[in-house]
């Protein structure tokens, strides 16, 4: 994944620049280190490969460069996948990469793996939803009005399902107790 990472990088680089907050592509292929015994992708394998897709998004929007000159950088909190159909060995497929929002503490990006349909329109293979944070090099969690005031609004809203499933899933604070006690 290391030199995957550092591929896309470079190309993100010399990729196609877009707005904060529109859809970023970003194309891979399914490799033989991306297989599990059952001759597709392993799960694993698709959140891997979606940091890729976010780094390459990161890159080309432009908000990677604000945040090394802020000495900000992302972390993620939470995320959930969905699968549908499987990719397979040699497949082409694109993920569709988009900010959706920001609710007090966090930001939420949409990812799609999407191959080409029987119809020639892109079909939905697998979608993530991440839930990360960005953290200051200095010490300390980025708060979200100075993340937006770096990057901009959001032109729509976050939503509501997913303030619900980020609520759910949250873990305590670093700062608090997490006792692992199974009933």
């Amino acid at each position: 994944m290391f030199f995957r990472t550092a591929l896309h990088l470079i190309l993100a680089r010399f990729g196609r620049r877009i707005g904060h907050y529109d859809v970023a592509r970003t194309r891979f292929i399914t490799l033989p280190t991306d297989q599990d015994i059952l001759g597709h992708m392993n799960n694993g394998v698709y959140l891997s490969i979606m940091d890729v897709a976010r780094f390459d998004m990161l890159v080309r929007n432009g908000v990677w460069r604000i945040f090394q000159e802020r000495g900000w950088y992302p972390v993620v909190v939470s995320e959930t996948i969905s699968f549908r159909k499987s990719l397979t060995l040699w497949q082409r497929f694109t993920i569709e990469s988009r900010i959706l929002g920001f609710d007090e503490k966090s930001v939420f990006v949409e990812q799609r793996f999407v191959r080409p349909g029987k119809d020639g329109r892109p079909e939905i293979y697998a979608l993530g939803v991440i839930r990360g944070r960005f953290l200051k090099k200095s010490g300390g969690v980025v708060p979200i009005d100075e993340l937006i005031e770096a990057v901009g609004a959001m032109p729509r809203e976050l939503p509501e399902w997913i303030r619900g499933w980020a609520d759910e899933v949250a873990l305590p604070s670093t700062r608090g107790e997490a006792p692992s006690i199974w009933d």
